[in-house]
Order: structure tokens, then sequence, then C-alpha cells
């Protein structure tokens, strides 16, 4: 096996700078080269098409630390940014120099007022769309005359209607800004999760459940947006598992709140769920409302009116500008009320070395889904009373927030995504096999409890996927969509698993969990395909850069029609 070329980056490198590295051949560049190139300068570093910077081996070092370090392409990156009238242009410094010390002291304030708040927002997510499971525990189904068949319909409506309003709205925030979008969606969803506590039967609550997705949609991958305007490539699969671990923390949460709002069972006339739509719906609008005043458009626009000084002195904005940029310089090329195009759209979807991840996102989470949806219902079923269910449940919760951080910081400490991700199927496969298999189900009260609470304790891969995808995507104008099309698959995929348990097949769903277990074992099969797929491409495209001359490989880079992940000289992560 040929040696590794110098001209590749590693995975860190790529992860880190887009920058590349190449072998400058000694004689002068051909003129045609010349002119057909975005930008070559006098050190001999090349600016390709896409906002790539190639950078030869006898230029300065320091460009791996600092991408503006050579001033021609310092000037070709302002220009760019001037003309895509990005945010932050006037806080970009190509000479400004920061200690370390400095950054983690900036990356901690962006944690407490960015990435906390992002949790909170998300919190206010989970509430909304995921206290039906604690109203079915209660009188909800008898009151309004549903079936377990109609709580399905009424979890696939909701999946459906989520899934079909993902992309749209993630364009309108792309349009509108995030910053401004978000809010507005929590603000008009709470209300119409409020009108829940008014449902007479199973037409509204169809309509309700498609109105609050079609209102919920897009939020995921708008708020993962967001966070990209703040930290680098490095950092946000980190605060990525924050974020999701804020759904363990919201079922710790709402589970004790539900457990205190049904002892109002009956106050004014109403029953438990009633109240509970009504109280946290209004918690959700009253975060809704507060997103407008602490989620600012970016770095630079954290001064107002109602916060004068902003969250920044100069000199930490400069840092918290430029750390980005020198991470990715094309973070600069999209300002963030600039609309994705069709033809950026069309280039994200026709991307096919991404839908192995988006395969995974379909099938990974099936097996834990139809537990998950019945889990309030088949503890009830067990005999627990409807208080005691709000308790139950908080212990997958917590192991869950245990396993979901671990898991991610595992794969960022050994560089890994397949490998480890891979153990959240493993984890669910010897569970569900017994969900099939075990005599004592429901019959064995606490085993059947303990036995639901090891399967959702599962470490949650939905991190690492997601900054995954962001990673193999090598562009932001493409990455957005793609976040959005893989949150696509997982909603599809939600779509099957909340159909799996079928009215006829309880109460043991012997022919629900024999399915699982064969979903189960696709999940491992298509994570370790990923796996290999990726290799696969990497030692293809090391074969036919090796193959090529320096100056083949100048050609290619200035003349290519490749973008993004498509590009020869780029490696996929796996």
């Amino acid at each position: 096996m040929a040696a590794p070329d110098p001209s590749i980056p590693t995975l860190d490198q790529a992860e880190t700078a887009s920058i590349h590295s190449i072998e400058k051949p000694d004689d002068t560049i051909p003129r045609a080269i010349a002119e057909n190139a975005e930008l070559i300068t006098s050190k001999g570093n090349i600016i390709t098409k896409d906002g790539t910077l190639i950078s030869t081996v006898q230029s300065d070092s320091s460009l791996f630390t600092n991408v503006f370090a050579d001033p021609e392409v310092r000037d070709y990156y302002k220009e760019l940014y001037e003309d895509a009238q990005y945010e932050c242009r006037h806080a970009f410094d190509a000479e400004a120099t920061w200690t370390q010390e400095e950054e983690k002291k900036v990356i901690r304030r962006l944690d407490w007022h960015v990435c906390l708040w992002a949790c909170v927002m998300f919190f206010s997510l989970q509430i909304d769309r995921g206290n039906l499971g604690q109203a079915v525990s209660g009188t909800f189904l008898k009151d309004l005359n549903l079936t377990t068949n109609d709580y399905n319909w009424g979890n696939t409506v909701f999946l459906v209607s989520f899934l079909l309003a993902e992309l749209p709205s993630q364009l309108i925030s792309k349009k509108l800004g995030p910053d401004r979008w978000i809010p507005m969606q929590m603000c008009l969803w709470s209300i119409v999760a409020m009108s829940q506590a008014a449902l007479k039967g199973r037409a509204g609550f169809l309509a309700t459940r498609a109105l609050l997705a079609m209102l919920e949609g897009g939020f995921i991958p708008d708020l993962v947006l967001w966070l990209s305007y703040f930290y680098t490539s490095r950092e946000l699969p980190i605060r990525l598992s924050f974020f999701w671990t804020a759904l363990s923390v919201t079922d710790i949460i709402t589970s004790l709140l539900a457990f205190g709002i049904f002892h109002m069972h009956g106050l004014a006339g109403m029953a438990g769920w009633r109240w509970l739509f009504l109280l946290e719906g209004l918690i959700t609008f009253l975060l809704g409302v507060a997103s407008f005043f602490l989620m600012p458009a970016s770095a630079v626009q954290t001064k107002t009116w109602f916060r004068p000084k902003g969250w920044f002195t100069d000199r930490e904005l400069t840092i918290v500008v430029n750390r980005v940029l020198r991470d990715d310089p094309r973070k600069g090329d999209m300002h963030n009320r600039q609309a994705i195009t069709p033809k950026r759209l069309w280039s994200a979807l026709k991307d096919y070395d991404l839908w192995p991840i988006y395969a995974i996102g379909l099938i990974c989470f099936v097996p834990q889904s139809p537990v998950k949806y019945y889990l309030t219902l088949s503890l009830r079923q067990l005999g627990f009373s409807t208080l005691n269910v709000q308790l139950l449940v908080i212990p997958a919760a917590v192991t869950h927030i245990i396993t979901l951080l671990g898991i991610t910081w595992i794969s960022e400490r050994v560089n890994q995504r397949a490998l480890v991700a891979v153990w959240q199927s493993i984890w669910t496969l010897p569970c569900c096999i017994a969900l099939y298999t075990w005599p004592g189900l429901i019959v064995n009260k606490w085993g059947t409890y303990a036995l639901l609470t090891v399967l959702l304790s599962y470490p949650y891969c939905h991190a690492i996927n997601v900054a995954w995808t962001s990673t193999n995507s090598n562009n932001v104008g493409s990455r957005s969509v793609s976040a959005a099309l893989y949150n696509m698959m997982v909603q599809c995929g939600g779509i099957i698993g909340a159909n799996i348990y079928r009215d006829d097949d309880k109460p043991l769903y012997k022919r629900g969990n024999r399915n699982i277990i064969v979903i189960n074992l696709l999940a491992i099969v298509l994570f370790l395909f990923a796996k290999a797929y990726y290799v696969t491409k990497n030692k293809i495209r090391d074969r036919k850069w090796n193959a090529m001359t320096p100056e083949e490989r100048i050609i290619y880079m200035k003349t290519t029609t490749d973008t993004a992940s498509r590009r020869l000289d780029f490696r996929f992560a796996h």
C-alpha cells in the first residue's frame, strides 16, 4: 500500500481548518491554469472555486493556524465577506492573536449564553411534542373515546407533518434568520399546545397534532445552524451532545411537573391531562417570548437597547469571530439573512455520499421508538398508578443522559463515528430479544419495568450522527440542508416506529417485538456498511490523487466543477 500522501489533510486538519497542502512544482504554473484560477497567490497558495485554501509546502506554516496569514488570501476573503454582506465582516482581523486562556474564557462565555439557551429552547420543544405520552397515562384516551390505534395515528400524523415542514422551515430560517424564526415558531406552537386542553374527540386530536408538528418542523436543524455561527467544527459535536442531553433532562423535569399537575385532576371540572397541556403550553410560550431577547443574530449583534453592554468586550468579539473564520473561512460566504438557493438545495439532495448516514438515521432509532411511545401505557398496564408512572420513567432518563454524554465523548476521543455509534444498537438488541422471548413479560411486574428501563437507557448516538453529517457535507450551504435531510430521515423512522405496536397485537406485542429485532439487526449492518463505504471511498480517492503529478493536482483544483464532499481532495469522516 502506498504511503499516505502529504497533500491529503489528516482528519483532524480537515475538521479544524479549510486548508490543504500540496507540493508545488518547480516550474511556473502554466498561464492557462492561472487564467482559470480563482486565486493563485505569489506564495503559491491557491483558493479553489468553492473557497477551499490549498497551501504549498513552501508557504508559511502559519497558514495551518491562521489561513489569512497570506495577505492575498486575506484580501480575497475580505472582499468575499463584503460582497456577501457577512454580518461579522467588520470584526474580521487577519492579524489578530490571542492566548489559549483567552480563548477558553470566550468559549465558557459562549457556552453560558449560546449553548445553555439552545438547550432551554430544545427543552421547550420537547415539552410540547412529548407530553402526549404523559397525557395518555391519565384519562386522555378514555375521555376522547380513542383506541391505541388512534394514539398511533396521532403520533403518525405528527411525524408526517413534522417531516413535511422540516425543509421549508429550514429555508425560511435561512431567509429570515434563526434568531427571528425560532422564537416565532415557539410562540405559535405553544398556542396550539395550550388549545389541546379543549379537545373533544378524534378529529380535533389529529388536527392539533398536525398543526403542532408543522410549527415545530425544522426547529432542530434551525437551532443547529444557529449554534454553528458561534462554534468551530471541533467544538460543535460535544455541544450537540449537551443539546440532546436536554431531551432526557426534559423527560425528568416534565415527569415531575406532570406528577404535580395530575394532582389538579378535577379542579375547575377539568381532567389532569387538560391542565397538563394548558400549563406546559404556557411555560413554552413564555420561553418563546424570552427567546426574542436572548437569541442574537450573530456575535456582533448582542448589543441592544435592553442589553447595552452586549455579551462580549471588543477584544472578546475579535476572538469569537476570527476563531470561527479561521476554522472555516467559508462561514462568511453567506450572511445569516440569505436564503438557500434551489441550486444549493439540489446539490445537497444529489450528494449520494451522505446517503449512508441518512439510511442510519432512518433505521437506527426505530427499535426504541415503540417502547418509548408506549412506556406510560405499559406501566399503567403493569398496574402502576398515573402518579407513580410519572416518577418511574425518571431512572431511564437519568441513565440516558450518562450514556449519551459517554458515547459522544468516546467518539471524539477515539475519532470514530460508526464503530462507536453502533453500540447504541448493540445495547438494545438483547433487550429487544428479551421482549420477544421472555415468558415473564408483563407477568413479572418489576422485571418488566427493569427491562424497559434498561432498553431506554441506551447510548443515544444522534449527536454523533448530526456532527458526522455536518463534517461530511464540507460546505456551509449544503451543511444546513443536509442537516435537515438527515432529520427528515429520522422523522421517517419515527413514523415506522409509531406503527409497530398495533391494537390487535397487544398485550405482548409479539409481532411488533419480532419486527424490532429484525430492524435492530439491520441498524447494526448499516453502521458497519457506512464505515466500510467511507473507508473504501477514501482509499479510492487516495489512489487517484497519488497517481496525479503535482501539476495535475493544481489543474484539478483550479478547473474542477466538483464542490463540497464531491472534491477529489476531500476525505470523509467515518
